[in-house]
Order: C-alpha cells, then structure tokens, then sequence
C-alpha cells in the first residue's frame, strides 16, 4: 500500500513539473542583430561606435530571454567578413541564408550622429533607428527610434577621437533604450506578455510557410485542405497555384517546423497516400508516390 501511494505521488510530482516546466530555448525565435550603414550618413560598420551599439542592444535582447547569434560567428567561411556599407537588401539576403542556427527574427538598426563645433563647447546629436524583420515571411514585427532628448555637450575643439568617444557613451546609453523596447514589443507578439520578457508558453509569433504538393489529385488536394486547417496553431491559408498535379499554398500558423513535418507524415499515413515530405526554410514540398488502385481510409482528424 505504501508502495502504491509512493508511485502515486512520484506520478502526481511528474505531472505537475511537465506542465509548470519553463520554454525550452529551442521554443524561443533566434534573433540576429545586425547593423545598416548603406546611407553614407549613417555610422559605419568599422566604427568603435557601431560596435558600442550592437552590443549594447544584443546585450539588452538577451537580458530579455531571446536566442542571439553572433553574426560573425555563424557567417564565417560561408560569407565575406568585415564588410561596410552593406545594402539593405545584402543584410537581409544573408540572415535569411544562415541555416545553422536558422534566424527567425532580424533586428536592423541605423546609427545617425552629428557633432557641431562652437566657440564655447562641442554639440553632439545621436539617434538609433530600429526595425525587426521576420525573416522567413518579410513580414515588419514593429520599429521604434531613440534620440536624445536634447543635444548633448563635448569639450570645445573637440577632435576625432573625444567626439568617437562622446558618441559611443552617449549612443551606448539610447542604445539600451531601443533594445528594451524592441525587446518588450517583441515580447508581446511572441507571448502576449506585457513585461518585456520572453515568456514561458508556446510560442505566438506568426509564421507563414510555403506548401507545395506535387502529384496529387484535385480529390487528393480537397481531402489534404481538411487535415491542414485542423493542424495545432493554424491561422489561415491561400492558394497560390493549382493545376492538376501541383498545388502550392501559402499557410500561415504558430507552428513549429518540426511539428508541422510530423503533421504532414502523419496526414499522408492517415489519407493512406505514399508521399516524401521535404523542406528548406520555410517551404515545405511534399510528392506523391503513386501507387496503382489505391484507396483511402475513413477520416479520422482527433490528436492533431
């Protein structure tokens, strides 16, 4: 009797810690912070003071619970490194082509200072422009710009070095601002949570994948949009080809990639077709393996 009441309990403990226990980081969007300086009035890439920035807000993300990538650590040998004036479309080309660790979330900021020399004192502007960008999707997630509140004082005959160093305190500082806004507006889409801070629960960020199905039927087609819609965190989906062979759909859901793989497995299994199910990125292709006289069993859509 003892016995049984210790295995009760050991079962009731388990349950509790399987539904109280925290995200996992693999549940959490990997973030890239990465630095625009296309704009020739713009701090460059090469600058101490961009270097102050980045840090400060991949220093601010990750104090808020998010997954961030050093840049140069996950592009090295695949990428030119060190590279200045990158255009917007370069800095986007390349957190959407690392695959380990696959990015989710760009964070892309803009660094605009200005120094006005007087005859009493030195005047200094900064301001950090930011904006996160779903990577797979292209979708805007929000953007936010921190200035001074007014233009700050250097020494007179201030030169280069005393204003790089000005600068960077002062843009260190703003920095740490645009971080944790981004970070709380983030926050909320993945969560709903207010705080600015990556919650404990699945995660809510919206994501769009792209569904190619080769070699099924228009039946095939209208059984498999049945089993889609049904499938955990689905928000919606839109046609975007069809003919008699191929369909491609745009679906949009919270799902997790790994979860939708098994789910399209599982889909095949159930509508009793013989299918290979691949994907890249976002895109998932799944192709029909015909079979001669082939039929499908009864539907049965519990447990997706």
């Amino acid at each position: 009797m003892n016995i049984l009441r210790t295995l009760c309990a050991s079962i009731v403990a388990l349950c509790v810690l399987a539904f109280s226990a925290p995200l996992l980081a693999g549940d959490n969007p990997n973030l890239l912070v990465m630095g625009e300086d296309g704009d020739k009035d713009t701090v460059p890439r090469s600058s101490r003071v961009f270097k102050r920035v980045l840090d400060a807000l991949n220093e601010e993300m990750h104090n808020a619970g998010f997954n961030m990538y050093d840049e140069t650590a996950i592009t090295l040998g695949d990428f030119a490194q060190g590279r200045s004036r990158r255009t917007d479309a370069e800095i986007i080309d390349v957190a959407r082509s690392v695959r380990r660790p696959p990015i989710d979330v760009a964070v892309i900021f803009q660094i605009y200072a200005s120094a006005k020399p007087l005859d009493h004192t030195t005047k200094v502007k900064v301001r950090i422009s930011g904006r996160m960008l779903n990577v797979k999707t292209g979708q805007r997630l929000g953007n936010f710009e921190v200035d001074t509140p007014q233009e700050w004082n250097a020494e007179p005959e201030c030169n280069r070095e005393c204003i790089l160093e000005v600068v960077g305190n002062y843009s260190k500082t703003i920095a740490a601002d645009l971080g944790a806004v981004l970070a709380e507006k983030l926050a909320w889409m993945v969560e709903g949570d207010s705080d600015g801070s990556a919650a404990t629960g699945e995660s809510q960020l919206p994501m769009a994948f792209n569904l190619i199905f080769d070699g099924f039927t228009p039946d095939d087609m209208l059984s498999i949009e049945e089993y889609i819609v049904i499938f955990s965190g689905y928000k919606s989906h839109r046609p975007v080809y069809s003919s008699a062979r191929r369909s491609e759909i745009w679906y949009e859901s919270t799902i997790k990639s790994a979860k939708l793989n098994r789910n399209l497995q599982k889909m095949l299994k159930e509508l009793d077709l013989s299918g290979m199910v691949q994907f890249a990125g976002n895109t998932y292709s799944v192709k029909k393996i015909a079979r001669r006289n082939e039929t499908k069993k009864p539907d049965t859509k519990d447990g997706w």
